[in-house]
């Protein structure tokens, strides 16, 4: 058989014609493995976190279509979906429906009073003049941040978060994620970016990745922006800039291992507080939960194991952190009642976990955490007449919301955790990445917990969310304007038009108006239907405009209502510009707010 095969010239020749396809790399399907797939998009945004959604959405609205984000790991969210605290914003309308007198001035001084004076200066002046609008923006898009509570290191009630009282992770998440949906712009999963691409003249030009089967895939784009968030869970570069954290724990998620950084780095970008790395103080020593602080905020209290409160509660994550650490065990007990579980959502999942002591008397409650009872309820009780005088004479404690009286009782053990790194890539208030010559990386910007210089030596707890979602509309916006603008970005518009927006006054002077006091409907043709709206005329002034009926897509025609009524309430007058990428619903809201005013003249 053999020797019939081989006097056939026939069979030789195709024998030899595939071996030589082999050999060349053409047969069978590992050519497909080898030839790396490329996509062309505008812009590419490397990781889906809330600072990554949150550029997308940014310059999709700002008039460019054309996006991908790159997420390495298999859902959408990153860190932000494991924040539970709130979004901080200073001089808000919830604040100020709620007699809350706060500032952006204030803010910053938290802010900056938090982060031991090591913060950048100007970054934390963005931070706090665009909170407020950037809030009203996001809530806009549906979600309803709208309790407030306050956290360790603000001076007063600044956090909002869900109104039903859940974790504002997922919250913002699934706001976020709605947004990408209705934008339709896409996410490659399981997609791990390995390195930014940049053209002969130092110009970013794309992205290299691997897929979720190792194949190479190439984004050729104009720009790109860095969302990697941080590197609490690289445990090896962790303590290459802090050795005292060796064995620490982490409440973040396994893909935080810098690798924004570490691409960055290779495009000599500047990076500036790597030393500055953050322990949460409350997470369970086990599972590595972490107990949000609004248990605390909400009025829980600590415990060491002698019974015994023995720092105020509501100081920075860093100086709790460090009372908990020279406790015995190094450790402590979160204590709560019932009043403080109803108060928060959250707290379920924590009894679902089982990772909470229950019982019906502090007797009770101090026998099942092995604490002399005695003590215990001493100082239950010692805090209950603190909380009802109004006033903590042993750790100065400024906010104690309940009295912890209300069966039944609550106990979870805590001790901290790695949670946050406050160092990072260097970028100026338009979020472009310098580098170490102090020149802009054309065409590299970045936002989130991947950026330094923001929260200086220690970040306080809402200002990652505020951080996110403000510097992340910041970088899409800026990313969004240098691709328009041919590489550059007139005049720092990106951040100048967002500080414009926060900055202006829904005010309405007292001097009387042009128009008769009442409701007035009208309506004029949006999107997708007519839009019908409601104006309001208080002192002949229009001081508020309603969405009544329309056929848009929901969150979109909400959020740009809110900037034109920010845009008519402060000049009273119908004659504005339209908001950046929704020209027909910004005109369809124009024309019926002046059907309406045409029937109050």
């Amino acid at each position: 058989m053999l020797k019939k095969i081989f006097n056939n010239k026939k069979i030789i020749a195709l024998i030899i014609f595939f071996s030589v396809l082999c050999m060349c790399g053409v047969c069978f399907s590992s050519s497909r493995s080898r030839n790396p797939k490329e996509i062309d998009v505008d812009i590419a945004i490397i990781g889906a976190g809330g600072a990554g959604m949150t550029a997308a959405i940014a310059a999709c609205e700002a008039g460019v279509q054309n996006i991908v984000i790159l997420e390495k790991q298999a859902f959408v969210g990153g860190n932000t979906l494991r924040a539970s605290a709130g979004f901080n914003a200073a001089n808000t309308r919830y604040q100020k429906a709620a007699h809350i007198e706060d500032s952006t001035e204030l803010f910053m001084q938290d802010t900056i009073k938090g982060g031991k004076g090591l913060n950048d200066r100007e970054l934390v002046k963005s931070l706090a003049l665009n909170s407020a609008k950037t809030l009203d923006w996001f809530n806009g898009l549906g979600a309803n941040l709208t309790q407030l509570g306050i956290l360790g290191g603000s001076s007063v009630k600044r956090t909002h978060r869900p109104a039903d009282t859940s974790s504002v992770g997922h919250v913002i998440v699934q706001t976020l994620n709605k947004q990408l949906n209705l934008h339709k712009i896409p996410v490659l999963l399981e997609t791990t970016a390995t390195k930014i691409l940049t053209n002969s003249k130092g110009k970013v030009c794309g992205v290299e990745a691997r897929g979720k089967n190792g194949n190479k895939i190439i984004i050729h784009c104009k720009a790109v922006v860095l969302a990697t968030g941080g590197f609490s869970a690289n445990q090896k570069l962790v303590t290459s800039y802090r050795a005292d954290l060796a064995g620490f724990g982490t409440t973040n998620h396994p893909g935080a291992t810098g690798d924004g950084i570490k691409m960055a780095k290779k495009l000599d970008a500047a990076l500036l507080d790597m030393k500055l790395i953050q322990t949460h103080p409350t997470v369970h020593p086990t599972t590595q939960t972490m107990f949000t602080e609004a248990v605390r905020g909400n009025g829980g209290i600590l415990v060491n194991k002698e019974g015994k409160r023995f720092v105020n509660e509501l100081a920075t994550r860093d100086i709790v952190s460090a009372a908990i650490l020279k406790q015995n065990g190094k450790s402590c007990y979160l204590v709560f009642d019932d009043a403080v579980r109803k108060s928060l959502k959250a707290i379920e999942e924590y009894v679902k976990l089982k990772i909470v002591k229950e019982a019906n008397t502090l007797e009770e409650l101090a026998n099942s955490i092995q604490v002399p009872q005695g003590e215990f309820i001493a100082t239950m009780t010692r805090y209950g007449n603190f909380q009802r005088n109004g006033h903590d004479p042993d750790f100065g404690r400024c906010s104690m919301e309940r009295p912890l009286n209300q069966p039944r009782f609550y106990a979870a053990i805590c001790a901290p955790a790695i949670h946050h790194t406050m160092g990072g890539v260097k970028i100026n208030t338009n979020c472009e990445v310098i580098n170490k010559k102090g020149a802009k990386i054309s065409g590299l910007f970045a936002a989130g917990e991947v950026v330094g210089g923001v929260h200086g030596g220690n970040r306080l707890a809402g200002n990652a969310i505020a951080d996110i979602i403000v510097f992340g509309r910041i970088a899409g916006k800026g990313a969004a304007d240098y691709i328009k603008n041919n590489g550059e970005i007139t005049s720092s518009k990106a951040n100048k038009e967002l500080t414009q927006e926060e900055t202006t006054p829904l005010v309405i002077a007292n001097k009387k108006g042009k128009y008769k006091d009442g409701k007035y409907d009208g309506s004029a043709p949006g999107r997708h239907g007519d839009i019908k709206i409601r104006v309001t005329v208080t002192n002949g002034n229009i001081t508020k405009l309603e969405l009544i009926e329309h056929n848009d897509t929901s969150g979109l025609l909400e959020a740009t209502l809110k900037q034109i009524e920010t845009r008519m309430l402060t000049s009273q007058n119908t004659d504005v510009e339209v908001v950046s990428g929704a020209t027909l619903s910004s005109n369809g809201i124009i024309e019926a707010t002046r059907q309406a005013l045409q029937k109050a003249r």
